[in-house]
């Protein structure tokens, strides 16, 4: 997923804020329950949207909703975005936040795609395994089930991919013998 320019302006000045502060996990945590009251309540999609709706009846929405239950960083944050007119960046904020502070602290998100849902305990050991390559202190494993992967896994963290799939393994194995086992 791209980052949004104007969403990632906002997302490091929180961050160096929450940094400065020692505030990383409490402002993460409060962006996360914000976002889920957005998405559950369709406030920024249906009512901050309507032509009707002027900067301090959303205000007032913020402040009432808001205001007792997150601290004033993101209720002034919410404020700021209204009086920008940048609501609408609102979630990719929460996104480039959360990557802001996990790489922080060292977690990475990795998406593993296998043929079989994968144990807890499994996903542990995947976990293990790919922080080390990747030097991350810890991998927060996604798993999606592929059906067209017939064995095997492959891991994608950021930018890497490491294909373990049993097909990519065949697809080697016959450029091998269609182009001869040529080392460079």
């Amino acid at each position: 997923m791209r980052r949004h320019p104007v969403g990632f302006r906002y997302a490091s000045a929180l961050f160096e804020h929450a940094q400065e502060n020692y505030l990383l996990d409490s402002i993460e945590q409060e962006l996360s329950d914000v976002s889920q009251v957005f998405q559950a309540t369709n406030l920024l999609d249906e009512v901050f949207n309507h032509p009707k709706m002027t900067s301090e009846e959303k205000k007032k929405i913020v402040r009432e909703s808001f205001s007792s239950k997150v601290s004033d960083v993101v209720v002034n944050l919410l404020l700021l975005l209204i009086d920008n007119r940048r609501e609408s960046v609102f979630f990719s904020i929460v996104e480039d936040y959360k990557k802001l502070a996990n790489e922080a602290k060292g977690i990475a998100e990795a998406t593993v795609y296998t043929a079989k849902a994968l144990s807890d305990d499994e996903k542990e050991a995947v976990a293990q395994v790919f922080s080390i390559k990747t030097g991350k202190q810890k991998l927060l494993i996604n798993n999606i089930v592929d059906k067209e992967i017939i064995g095997g896994l492959k891991v994608r963290v950021g930018d890497s991919v490491y294909d373990g799939t049993v097909a990519s393994q065949l697809e080697r194995i016959q450029k091998r013998m269609i182009y001869g086992n040529v080392s460079r």
